[in-house]
């Protein structure tokens, strides 16, 4: 049996992007991720398919699983020969007990690595506008805990020290006993009317701010119950946040969507989305399968053939390739039924049309999907011909388990519907997340590329919001930025 090995991992403060490379490297390769509740479930889109995810984060007044529980499952599965990625939120070795598990993994003899991450204090005071380090307003910078083992909690830490000898503090996860530390750094030193802002959710698109001096903050924080997980930066380089960042000023910050997919790879559309400030999920995943047939010796006897998605058109042609069959040598005129099928096929020097300007009056074949042999509106797109299998394409379950986290987290404004088959594929997998369409309507805004997606959307039991003029990335951006997101 090989031999187990341990990631401990900083997952970064929120934003997917802030993940280390290393960090991401690990993640797919890991046979067993066990994260926190502050990793954002999006990373875990990076596990390969089969691997197995444990919840080990704490949710509010209530311990899911205990520090030496989680140290025996570190050991466990290392034991078991299996590569482990322990994700915790910002960075393992700030409040986030690495120690404690290396320690657990030292005793016994497992070999481990730890990968930083940038930490919560920094990243989200940079994603609301703030340096924690100026020329003119701090030039020492300390990270402090908000809470900690002491029989009441409130952090017992050298206040005169911390009052008078640190420009810059972050406290971290200290909303509760924000009183007590106000009151503390005031009694030791610190001006009362000393910056201090508060910023929740940091690098992601919920992220909310809140200001005050040492003297008010404790109340505003009270009258907007504002809550954990939230960092607290007392300093004069709060000062410097006079309007909205760059983060929240970019023209999608605060849409948290749902993409609908029907197949491997990242859409083009959704990746100029999250370029634009949204947090965008994926969904579902999948897995491609190649299947293992032969072109038949009538392949030269078709008029048309029409492939469903670019997978097919890579699968055919390799298959040509494979068999010897010169491509000259087939009668068919090619068609694609979407754009990129189209773009696939001219990408081996092929001359491709829209599939709505078939003939259909000679010998047709449909290239495509197995699942496509079991949608009810296949006779309707392509008709009834002649249907070859290229590939199996199989939802990833993990992806469930992120949009699961994301549905308990609210984080999922608005659902896009890039078609009518994402309509189905989405509608089946949100079952095994207990989510009807009706349900899924009342929590987030609708939106239908086209008449198509639209009609499906309904038929299945969604109210939808809007349907694009037109089904294109400018029209999905001018309708994202003109309607509010419920």
């Amino acid at each position: 049996m090989r031999e187990g090995y341990v990631y401990l991992v900083g997952a970064g403060p929120g934003d997917i992007r802030l993940m280390t490379v290393k960090g991401q490297q690990c993640l797919r390769i890991a046979d067993v991720v066990l994260y926190d509740r502050l990793v954002n479930p999006l990373l875990l889109e990076e596990t390969k398919p089969g691997a197995e995810l444990v919840y080990c984060g704490k949710l509010p007044d209530r311990h899911l699983l205990r520090q030496e529980a989680i140290n025996d499952l570190l050991v466990k599965y290392a034991l078991e020969g299996k590569v482990v990625v322990r994700l915790k939120g910002g960075d393992p070795s700030v409040f986030g007990r690495v120690g404690e598990e290396a320690e657990a993994l030292e005793a016994v003899g497992i070999s481990y690595e730890i990968v930083p991450g940038i930490t919560a204090g920094i990243g989200a005071a940079t994603y609301a506008g703030i340096p924690v380090t100026h020329r003119e307003h701090g030039a020492s910078f300390a990270i402090i805990t908000g809470h900690d083992k002491s029989p009441n909690g409130q952090p017992l830490i050298d206040w005169a020290g911390v009052a008078t000898g640190v420009d810059t503090i972050a406290f971290y996860m200290g909303v509760k006993n924000l009183p007590y530390i106000c009151e503390q750094l005031i009694a030791h030193g610190r001006k009362p009317d000393t910056p201090v802002i508060l910023i929740q959710w940091g690098t992601l698109g919920k992220q909310k701010t809140l200001s005050g001096t040492l003297e008010t903050i404790a109340e505003i924080v009270r009258e907007k119950k504002f809550s954990n997980p939230a960092i607290t930066l007392v300093g004069d380089v709060a000062k410097l946040r006079t309007k909205e960042s760059w983060f929240e000023r970019q023209l999608l910050f605060g849409k948290q969507l749902l993409f609908g997919r029907t197949s491997e790879g990242a859409s083009s559309i959704a990746e100029h989305l999250r370029q634009s400030g949204a947090d965008v999920f994926e969904f579902p995943r999948f897995q491609t399968t190649e299947m293992e047939l032969e072109l038949s010796e009538d392949i030269r006897d078709y008029d048309e053939i029409v492939f469903h998605s670019p997978t097919s058109v890579s699968w055919f042609f390799k298959q040509l390739s494979k068999q010897k069959i010169d491509v000259r040598s087939l009668k068919a005129t090619f068609y694609g039924a979407s754009i990129k099928s189209r773009r696939a096929i001219e990408s081996f020097a092929c001359l491709a049309f829209p599939n709505n300007e078939m003939i259909k009056e000679g010998k047709c074949l449909v290239v495509g999907p197995q699942s496509l042999t079991m949608n009810e509106d296949r006779t309707k797109i392509y008709g009834e011909h002649d249907f070859l299998i290229s590939h199996e394409e199989k939802v990833v379950k993990q992806s469930n388990w992120t949009c699961r986290r994301l549905l308990d987290e609210d984080r999922i404004d608005t659902i896009i519907f890039p078609s009518a088959e994402s309509v189905y594929v989405i509608t089946e997998q949100m079952k095994d997340c207990e989510q009807t369409p009706l349900q899924l309507s009342e929590r987030a805004k609708i939106i239908c590329f086209g008449p198509l997606s639209k009609k499906a959307a309904e038929k299945c039991g969604y109210k939808v919001d809007l349907c694009l003029t037109e089904p294109s990335e400018e029209a999905l951006m001018e309708a994202l930025q003109t309607n509010e997101s419920r």
